[in-house]
């Protein structure tokens, strides 16, 4: 039982080290001279300037469900790509209409505006 589990634990094990390695030759062969620019707290390309409880626009959280939706519907195109061969004209069909169903949300959003960034 316990030899099954053996490659395993060889693998979380050899993982560990590299990571260990990785993080002692980083320590080890950087330059310690850190200013208080490099210091500063860096987010999403803007200087941490004023207040953190700055209000995002809409358009932001927008895009980031477009991008979510669009970005699962490739992670559905890939299953389907690797059987498309035994589904034939019916896995064709099913796709061109979850792509289509898509594509008329796309076109939505499109219309509405909530793809220009102001």
């Amino acid at each position: 039982m316990i030899n099954s589990y053996l490659p395993i634990l060889v693998i979380l094990l050899l993982s560990a080290f590299i990571g260990m390695v990785i993080i002692v030759l980083s320590t080890a062969l950087s330059r310690g001279n850190a200013t208080a620019v490099k210091l500063m707290p860096y987010e999403c390309g803007m200087d941490p300037i004023g207040s953190a409880r700055r209000r995002f626009s809409i358009r932001f959280f927008v895009m980031g469900m477009l991008f979510i939706v669009f970005d699962i519907e490739l992670i559905f195109l890939f299953p389907w790509a690797t059987i498309y061969d035994r589904l034939r004209m019916f896995g064709f069909i099913e796709m061109l209409v979850f792509v289509l169903v898509l594509l008329a949300g796309l076109v939505y959003v499109w219309k509405k505006g909530a793809l220009e960034w102001e």
